[in-house]
């Protein structure tokens, strides 16, 4: 995989992974998700290292899946097959990035998420598998596919938010603000965009104080609870309808029409309000 798809730096008892694709908003490729892991995983090898920070590269956190490689590109895909399509090969690619995006949950090491600009679709997914998520007062967060052509793999919006709220997302496929995310307790805080890095070095230094191996069992305590509550179970059923999505008829319908008209013009449709073809 690309060197330069995820950088990872580090100062002091502090690691900062970078989604680094800024010219595409960071969106989700082939490589992103494995390039996601190795990064946790070298963070969590590092016995200096006692929190990591997760954040994006240029204008945004991340835009989600690569939609110009996996809707507006004719013909087959990893993400989209030719009838009649095979739903394990889409299940075993699609839980690998599901379980790639999850060593950010499994970390030993507290992980902050960052979010500005935007954190949707895909780019929600990996964001809410963070301990903490500070987002800009500005920033958008949100599950656009939930109105065509996706199911969120990782499944953290009824967890953060509890089922009402979490059906208000997922059946509007709406974005909010990070003020409405705070309202809505999807994530910890939101900041005007000046004082973004400032808040999350804050709650970083604070957490680097503590010994490694007090993070690392009050995170695995909480997060047990989220295993006992069926996080594994859940997940499996996104993934299987995530494919499902993309292989409805109205999921072949957004394929097609993306590539007659670009996937911005698809998604611009999708998300308008109007009434989505079958």
């Amino acid at each position: 995989m690309p060197d330069d798809i995820v950088l990872y730096e580090t100062t002091g008892r502090i690691a900062r992974i970078t989604l680094n694709r800024p010219h595409a908003l960071n969106a989700i490729t082939d490589a992103l998700p494995g390039a996601i892991r190795v990064a946790v995983e070298k963070a969590n090898a590092d016995d200096d290292i006692h929190v990591i920070i997760l954040q994006g590269a240029g204008r945004a956190f991340c835009s989600g899946y690569d939609l110009k490689q996996y809707a507006e590109n004719p013909g087959s895909n990893p993400g989209f097959q030719e009838m009649p399509w095979d739903p394990t090969l889409d299940y075993k690619m699609m839980m690998g990035n599901t379980q790639d995006f999850m060593s950010i949950f499994r970390s030993y090491k507290p992980v902050i998420a960052k979010i500005h600009g935007y954190a949707v679709a895909g780019g929600s997914d990996i964001a809410l598998c963070a301990d903490i998520v500070i987002m800009e007062e500005d920033a958008k967060i949100g599950y656009p596919p939930a109105r065509l052509w996706g199911c969120p793999t990782t499944a953290m919006w009824v967890y953060r938010l509890g089922v009402e709220r979490a059906k208000r997302m997922l059946l509007t496929g709406d974005l909010v603000d990070g003020k409405e995310a705070k309202e809505l307790g999807l994530v910890l805080d939101a900041v005007p965009s000046d004082k973004l890095e400032d808040r999350v070095m804050e709650l970083a230094e604070r957490m680097a104080g503590v010994p490694k191996n007090q993070l690392m069992m009050q995170k695995m305590m909480i997060n047990q609870a989220l295993d006992n509550m069926g996080l594994a179970s859940t997940q499996m059923t996104a993934t299987l309808f995530d494919g499902i999505t993309r292989h409805s008829p109205e999921g072949v319908y957004f394929k097609k029409r993306s590539e007659e008209v670009g996937f911005q013009q698809a998604v611009k449709e999708r998300d308008s309000g109007d009434n989505i073809a079958e």
